[in-house]
């Protein structure tokens, strides 16, 4: 049993008309910044912001009137439950949903708004996955795995189609894995269309289950990685061999790479990405030099991050930019000297965010004092230009890490 470019094909026919055929856009920024060509397929812009939806269908499409009656079951950390649930929802199937209870309450919450039974088990993944399998012995339910299951890899393979479609210069693709269904339905399209194109996977180092496989590692997991989407421990057995035979290479990132990629696709293309969604563009920023020159493609697979996940990263963003910044000024503890630093950074261009004025809890003699401010600057330039000027004007200032 193995999987096929009919397979695929005969999927793209379920799907026809039933899933966004997302746009694969040329990004003339990135591409400059990567210094080869970047196309980005948009599939946070499916109804329920991720590809999951492919493998989902295609897999429901398929059942037969028994099963349909009887009711499915879905483990997932947040996308594929979507995915399932929406489409069940949309035939008329009854779904049940196991998720982990960490998973993020953006996706719960979206899973149980397209009808399903949301069910909420152990701490991983892999926890949640046994409860699933048991209830779903127990009630007779039909397993929609979320990447282990040919036709759900198919599903997922007809986004390799479209891309080639679109673009067909592309030679190379980035592909997330997690299990292995999406990397192992693309490198068969792939391949089926331009036997001489590239598809490289790419994992976390917080769970480099593939990684391990391919290069002959043992690297342990973490617990918890902010590319959520793709935190598996244990690839799929029938994708593993997919996966041997059709993957050139797996890269790994690590979970800056993956903050840097969320933000730069968020200020330069204007899209919302989750993590799992940008770690192709993390390992072409942190191995560009190895694409020079070629025309990849990568895709964003999936949009649903939590809000506060997503504000913390632009926040940690613009700390690394040096668009934000903690300064420490070394006063005289005397009316009017907080005021006269405050004037001081308005004439300087740099706005107060925050201001924590201690005596206390410093080591400074009792009639000075110490200002701790969060300022919004223009950059690292701009910091420099700040921290010299109030030199000149006699304060004591630092940056604080």
């Amino acid at each position: 049993m193995t999987l096929t470019a009919a397979d695929i094909h005969a999927a793209a026919r379920r799907l026809q008309g039933q899933v966004l055929d997302t746009p694969c856009m040329p990004s003339r920024t990135l591409s400059a910044i990567a210094g080869c060509e970047v196309f980005l397929k948009f599939e946070n812009l499916q109804f329920t912001a991720s590809f999951k939806e492919r493998g989902a269908l295609n897999k429901l499409a398929q059942l037969t009137d028994e099963e349909r009656a009887r009711g499915v079951l879905a483990v997932s950390a947040g996308n594929h439950a979507q995915g399932v649930a929406y489409h069940a929802q949309r035939l008329g199937i009854p779904a049940t949903i196991v998720m982990p209870r960490f998973a993020p309450a953006v996706k719960v919450e979206n899973t149980r708004r397209f009808g399903a039974t949301v069910v909420l088990q152990g701490d991983t993944f892999d926890d949640a996955r046994a409860h699933g399998l048991e209830l779903a012995q127990q009630r007779g339910l039909t397993v929609v795995h979320p990447y282990d299951d040919l036709a759900v890899a198919a599903g997922q393979g007809t986004i390799g189609l479209e891309m080639l479609a679109e673009q067909p210069s592309i030679d190379t693709l980035l592909v997330a894995i997690g299990g292995g269904g999406l990397i192992s339905g693309v490198a068969t399209a792939a391949k089926s269309i331009r036997p001489e194109v590239q598809v490289i996977g790419v994992q976390t180092e917080r769970f480099p289950a593939v990684w391990n496989a391919m290069h002959g590692q043992r690297n342990e997991c973490a617990q918890a990685t902010i590319a959520d989407g793709i935190g598996v421990r244990v690839p799929g057995s029938l994708t593993l061999p997919l996966i041997r035979e059709r993957v050139g290479d797996v890269l790994l990132v690590g979970e800056d790479d993956i903050e840097q990629a969320i933000l730069m696709l968020l200020e330069i293309e204007k899209t919302v990405v989750e993590g799992a969604g940008a770690v192709g563009l993390a390992a072409l920023m942190r191995h560009r030099a190895r694409f020079r020159e070629r025309k990849v493609g990568l895709i964003l697979s999936g949009g649903n991050i939590e809000p506060l996940v997503l504000a913390e990263i632009i926040q940690r963003g613009m700390v690394k930019s040096g668009r934000l910044a903690r300064l420490r000024f070394d006063i005289r503890d005397v009316p009017g000297a907080l005021a006269d630093v405050a004037a001081l950074l308005g004439k300087l261009g740099a706005n107060i965010d925050e201001v924590q004025h201690q005596r206390a809890f410093t080591s400074l003699s009792v009639e000075r004092a110490q200002i701790e401010v969060v300022v919004h600057t223009r950059g690292a330039a701009h910091i420099d230009e700040i921290l010299a000027a109030a030199r000149a004007h006699g304060y004591h200032a630092e940056r604080m890490n």
